[in-house]
């Protein structure tokens, strides 16, 4: 999941910003989390995990989105709060941990699919 998603945010990012961007730049994402105002539904732990994903990315205000997600170099705080992330969408969707790559995404096509028959 963490190269899925940082694929589609590297790919809207680059559309919106350069590679010298910083990450206070990046905060007004469309992948922003909305909630319920009771805060009870599975968003809740998607949006406390997204924040860590922030407040890591914080931690290095000097450096480019480039730089915070080269593979080799990616700070420890950062991959370990994307890695959170994965776990709570994967819990949100009920996917098992366990599943390949290729799985999520032929499940989420599965879903797709079934959101937009008819229409």
């Amino acid at each position: 999941l963490a190269k899925i998603g940082e694929a589609a945010l590297g790919k809207a990012a680059s559309r919106r910003l350069n590679n010298n961007s910083t990450p206070e730049e990046a905060t007004s994402s469309p992948f922003n989390l909305k909630t319920s105002s009771s805060g009870g539904d599975a968003a809740s732990p998607i949006s406390r995990t997204a924040q860590a994903i922030l407040d890591a990315r914080a931690l290095y205000p000097d450096s480019s989105l480039a730089d915070l997600y080269d593979e080799t170099t990616m700070p420890v705080e950062l991959r370990n709060a994307h890695e959170a992330n994965d776990r709570a969408v994967m819990q949100a969707y009920g996917f098992d941990p366990k599943m390949t790559e290729s799985e999520i995404v032929a499940e989420l096509f599965k879903m797709y699919e079934k959101l937009t028959e008819g229409k």
